[in-house]
C-alpha cells in the first residue's frame, strides 16, 4: 500500500530494497523473487534495439547541402522557446561521427537501430526537385555501416524536423502536404529499400501536430483546437499514401514492413467513479485513438466519442461545422488497414478525473480529462516522467483488445537522468527492467503481441524544448567537449546483459506482493 496526497493504492514496486530506499521510493512489506523463470525470459525471436532521431543527434545543420527545418528555425528564431537556449547545431554530431556509433551500437548487442531521416537534408527546398547527393551518401554510408556491423536499420521517414519552405506553405494543416510527403518516400524507398526492411512514416503525430495549436513547440502555429485537427487529417492521409505507395511499386521486391509510430501515457481512473472511468477512456481515445482508430480498427475513421465531443463542443462555441474535418467514406476505405506493426512509444501513466481545461477551443477541452501524477511515483529529471511499471501492461492490453491485438513494437521507452545521476544511472537500471517485466507478463499472462523493444536513447541529445537539461542516453554525451565523446552508463551494461542473455538478470526480479 501506497498512501499520498491522491489516497491509498495497490501498486507493484519493482526494485532491490536497498535501491528503492536510496532513490527514496516508499515501500513496505516483503520483497522476493518470483519463481516463475517465463516470466523473465523474452520469447524465440524477440527484437532489441535503441533509438534516435536526426535533429537530436546529427548536428551540421547547415553542413553539405543541408536545408533549414522548422526546430532551425526556431532555436535561431526563437531561442527563449529552449530551456537552456540551446539547439542541435552540433547536438552529438553524429553526422561525422557515424562509424564510431555504429561500433558502439555493435558493443550493445542491439539487432536494430531506429533512426531518422532528415528530409531537409535529403531535400533542401522539401521537394523533390532539388535533390541533394551528399544527404543521400550519408544515409547511405550510416545504413551500410549498421549493416556491416549486423545491424539492421529501422527508419523513420519523418521525426518532427518538416523543412522550412514546406512549413511556410502551412505544413501539415496544409492537405498538399501529402503529395509532397509521398514524393519524399518515394525517394528514399529508391535510394535506400534495397536494404532497409522496416519503415516507420510517423514518429509520434499527436506530439508534432501539437505544434500546430502553441507557440511553444515547433513549427509554433498558434490555432488550438482547429490546427491540430487540420495537420491531424493532413497526417493520417499522408501515412495512408506511403503504405499503398509502398506496396504497390516496393513492396514485392523488397520485401520491407511498414507502420506508424503513436505514443500514448497510460490513464489511470483517478476514483471508481463512472465518470472517471469515461474519462480515461476519452483519453485513450482523444490522444491515441484519433491516430489509431482509423488505421487499426475494423470501421477505420475518427472514434466516435472524438467525433461527438469535438462537434458538440464545436456547436457550443458557435462554429457551423466541427473543428474536426470529417473523411469521406473513399478516404475512411483508403486510410483504413494501411499498416504492417504498431509502433508504440510509452514512458509513463497519469490519473485522470472528467473536468475540462484549457483554453476555448483546444483539444485538451474536447477531451474533457484532468490529469495528475502520484507524488510518491518515482521521479526522473523530466517533471512529466514518473516511473509506473504497471501502466506499462495496461496499455499494452487496451491497445491488444481494441485493436485486435496487432503485433506491438515497442519504439522508444524511457528514463531522463537524475540530477547528479551520472553513470552510475540506477534509476534507468530500475525503469527498464521493471517495464520489461510488466511487458513480458503483458506477453505472457495477458496474450499481447509485443514484437520488440526498443530503448530511448542510445545517447543523450537535444532533448527538444527541454534542451540538454534531460538526459535519457544509454551512453553519456559531452556537450562541453568538441569530440563528443561518449561514455557507456551503468544502463547501457545491463541493457546489454539482457540482449545477451535474453532475460531479465535474477538480481532485478525483486517484486513485492500487493
Amino acid at each position: 500500500m501506497v498512501t499520498s496526497a491522491l489516497g491509498t493504492y495497490n501498486v507493484r514496486l519493482y526494485g532491490p530494497p536497498a535501491m528503492l530506499t536510496r532513490q527514496g521510493l516508499p515501500y513496505s512489506g516483503k520483497y522476493f523473487l518470483k519463481d516463475s523463470e517465463k516470466n523473465f525470459t523474452f520469447p524465440v525471436g524477440f527484437l532489441f534495439g535503441t533509438a534516435s532521431s536526426s535533429y537530436q543527434i546529427e548536428g551540421a545543420w547547415n553542413e553539405d547541402g543541408k536545408g533549414v527545418n522548422i526546430w532551425d528555425e526556431l532555436v535561431h528564431k526563437h531561442p527563449e522557446y529552449v530551456v537552456d537556449r540551446s539547439s542541435g547545431d552540433v547536438a552529438c554530431d553524429s553526422y561525422h561521427r557515424y562509424r564510431q556509433d555504429a561500433q558502439l551500437l555493435k558493443n550493445l548487442g542491439v539487432h536494430f537501430y531506429r533512426f531518422s531521416i532528415s528530409w531537409s537534408r535529403i531535400l533542401p527546398t522539401g521537394h523533390v526537385n532539388v535533390v541533394n547527393q551528399a544527404g543521400i551518401q550519408y544515409y547511405n554510408n550510416l545504413i551500410n555501416e549498421l549493416l556491416a556491423n549486423g545491424i539492421k536499420p529501422l527508419v523513420t521517414i519523418y521525426h518532427w524536423d518538416l523543412p522550412q519552405p514546406l512549413q511556410d506553405l502551412g505544413g501539415w494543416a496544409n492537405p498538399v502536404m501529402a503529395d509532397y510527403f509521398e514524393d519524399y518516400a518515394y525517394l528514399l524507398f529508391s535510394n535506400f529499400g534495397d536494404r532497409v526492411k522496416a519503415w516507420i512514416t510517423f514518429n509520434e503525430p499527436d506530439s508534432f501536430t501539437g505544434g500546430y495549436g502553441t507557440s511553444g513547440y515547433a513549427p509554433t502555429f498558434h490555432a488550438p483546437g482547429i490546427g491540430e485537427y487540420l495537420a491531424t487529417r493532413t497526417v493520417l492521409l499522408s501515412h495512408a499514401r506511403v503504405y499503398h505507395l509502398y506496396q504497390a511499386y516496393f513492396q514485392k521486391l523488397q520485401r520491407g514492413k511498414l507502420g506508424i509510430t503513436l505514443n500514448i501515457h497510460w490513464c489511470e481512473p483517478l476514483t471508481n467513479s463512472t465518470e472517471d472511468i469515461k474519462a480515461c477512456e476519452r483519453y485513450q481515445q482523444f490522444k491515441l485513438g484519433l491516430f489509431a482508430h482509423p488505421i487499426f480498427s475494423y470501421e477505420g475513421d475518427y472514434p466516435e466519442i472524438v467525433k461527438l465531443r469535438v462537434g458538440q463542443k464545436s456547436k457550443e462555441e458557435g462554429f457551423r461545422n466541427s473543428r474536426l474535418p470529417p473523411f469521406s467514406l473513399k478516404e475512411i476505405d483508403y486510410i483504413k488497414g494501411t499498416w504492417d506493426f504498431f509502433g508504440l512509444n510509452h514512458y509513463t501513466t497519469v490519473y485522470g478525473t472528467s473536468g475540462e481545461e484549457g483554453p476555448i477551443p483546444s483539444i485538451s477541452r474536447d477531451a474533457g480529462v484532468i490529469t495528475s501524477q502520484d507524488p510518491a511515483w518515482y521521479s526522473t529529471g523530466s517533471p512529466w516522467l514518473k516511473v509506473v511499471p504497471w501502466g506499462f501492461r495496461k496499455q499494452l492490453k487496451w491497445i491488444a483488445q481494441e485493436y485486435n491485438n496487432p503485433p506491438v513494437l515497442i519504439t522508444e521507452s524511457g528514463y531522463s537522468d537524475l540530477p547528479n545521476e551520472g553513470l552510475n544511472d540506477v534509476g534507468r537500471v530500475y525503469y527498464y527492467t521493471s517495464y520489461m517485466t510488466e511487458m513480458l507478463k503483458a506477453i505472457y499472462e495477458d496474450g499481447c503481441n509485443v514484437i520488440g523493444f526498443c530503448a530511448w536513447s542510445f545517447l543523450d541529445n537535444f532533448e527538444w524544448n527541454s534542451g540538454y537539461t534531460e538526459k535519457f542516453g544509454l551512453y553519456s554525451v559531452d556537450f562541453s567537449d568538441p569530440s563528443r565523446p561518449r561514455v557507456p552508463k551503468k544502463s547501457a551494461h545491463v541493457y546489454s546483459e539482457i540482449i545477451r542473455s535474453r532475460q531479465i538478470p535474477m538480481r532485478y526480479r525483486f517484486w513485492r506482493e500487493k
